[in-house]
């Protein structure tokens, strides 16, 4: 069971950034798609964007060209760089691993961002 732990959320302004990480407790090689959820206050969770063991990566339209997923499995870490941030950014973040038929959710950190 991979147990994965968020951090970097955080209050910011708007046009801000924050970095946000998912340590894992295991090598992150083997797993086959890491990603970053959001659920909004009021709203249910969405994809912000993930990437695949090799490297591939997909966003949703929304965050485009202002946030960047990468993975360092030197370090068992996924990160999300999130740039100019507004308002409509605010969500509970929660990092996701995938492996085969498992699912594994970090505790969620929040990201409120002020306008």
């Amino acid at each position: 069971q991979v147990q994965l732990v968020g951090s970097g959320g955080g209050l910011v302004q708007a046009g801000g950034s924050l970095r946000l990480s998912c340590a894992a407790s295991e090598t992150i090689a083997s797993i086959d798609t890491m990603g970053w959820y959001r659920r909004p206050p009021g709203k249910q969770r969405e994809l912000v964007a993930n990437i695949t063991s090799g490297g591939s990566t997909n966003y949703a339209d929304s965050v485009k060209g202002r946030f960047t997923i990468s993975r360092d499995n030197a370090r068992n870490t996924m990160y999300l760089q999130m740039n100019g941030l507004k308002p409509e950014d605010t969500a509970v973040y929660s990092c996701n691993a995938r492996r085969g038929l498992f699912s594994y959710w970090d505790q969620g950190t929040q990201v409120t961002v002020s306008s």
